[in-house]
């Protein structure tokens, strides 16, 4: 066997977490107030042919529980003492969701503020549609569609994150004050984008892929979604820290419905614990995607709230950081409950 992974099971929160992890019956989270007392311990050969098998956390060779246990540092100017709501605005015509709504950016900056006001800590700006099949935008008009919706919400003090995956835009957006790049292809869409982010200085999502919008829901095969996600974000990381980026700068985001069937899906999305090995906080984008209205009954993309906040609901609990929604207040409410169960 050539790879070694841990996925924590046994999940526990707020007291009982606590107690577990008092009596050495359990190991913390990536210091939050997640807690796991078992785990499946995956091997598998290069081939991707492995096997797994559970394991009691104390019996977890050191080696590999050692990451999970510590907390993030501080991300983005956040110290990640709770969990992050991102909220989206597309200032785009064709988005999946919300395309057209907010392509004015009279219309995007007023959401963005709606969207701090109701709870957002973060406001995700993003002037290119990737939804499964969309076309690309040009440098040019991607800068013009995001960069004065970021600079007037940035001069208002809030804090303002780009979503794009070309290098020009990230480096006018940089300049319009964004404070985080979210790039759907994990800096390797642009020949340039690796080098621009490096030297920006700003925090970094990055999120995985398999293929592109055109084509990434054609035919994804993965040996074993969870694990082959976990090998592609080491090479991201081992790559950029090589260039300069602190591990500290970047959040991974597991890329829900990105080149990945429902099975896929479901798989990450039940072993997002695995993701915290990296020391990294986690991002989570679920907010009314396609695979919600699949598994229910064919809702269009704003009847799917009531799955989206549970889908992140089901993230908190196992320990994500930053939950990226189209629905903030209902997102935020979602959240002071959590906080307010793990606390009683």
């Amino acid at each position: 066997m050539v790879g070694r992974y841990l996925i924590p099971t046994g999940l526990l929160q707020g007291a009982a977490a606590k107690r577990a992890v008092a009596t050495g019956m359990a190991s913390p989270l990536a210091g939050g107030p997640v807690a796991f007392g078992s785990a499946e311990l995956a091997e598998r050969a290069a081939d991707g042919a492995g096997q797994r098998r559970p394991v009691l956390t104390k019996d977890v060779p050191a080696d590999l529980l050692a990451p999970f246990l510590p907390a993030p540092k501080p991300w983005a100017g956040f110290d990640l003492s709770r969990a992050l709501v991102m909220g989206i605005v597309n200032v785009t015509p064709d988005s999946f969701s919300d395309g057209g709504d907010y392509a004015d950016a009279a219309a995007a900056i007023a959401r963005g503020v709606s969207l701090a006001e109701a709870g957002a800590d973060i406001l995700d700006i993003g002037g290119e549609s990737t939804r499964p099949g969309s076309a690309p935008v040009s440098d040019s008009e991607e800068i013009r569609r995001v960069v004065p919706v970021i600079k007037a919400l940035a001069e208002r003090g809030l804090c303002v994150s780009v979503d794009t995956r070309h290098a020009a835009v990230m480096t006018a957006a940089v300049e319009a004050g964004a404070r985080i790049i979210n790039d759907v292809t994990a800096l390797t869409g642009d020949p340039a984008s690796e080098q621009v982010a490096a030297a920006s200085g700003a925090a970094i999502i990055l999120m995985h892929m398999l293929g592109d919008p055109q084509t990434m829901q054609a035919n994804p095969v993965y040996a074993d979604a969870t694990l082959d996600l976990l090998d592609y974000f080491a090479a991201r990381l081992t790559r950029l820290e090589a260039l300069g980026v602190e591990r500290g700068r970047i959040s991974l985001d597991p890329g829900i419905g990105f080149g990945k069937k429902d099975p896929h899906n479901l798989l990450i999305l039940n072993e997002l614990a695995a993701f915290h090995t990296f020391g990294c906080p986690i991002t989570l984008g679920v907010s009314r995607k396609s695979f919600i209205g699949r598994l229910s009954r064919g809702e269009a993309p704003k009847d799917r709230l009531a799955g989206s906040v549970a889908i992140a609901a089901w993230g908190l609990a196992q320990g994500v950081q930053i939950v990226r929604v189209h629905d903030v207040a209902e997102t935020f409410q979602m959240r002071a409950m959590v906080e307010a169960l793990r606390r009683a």
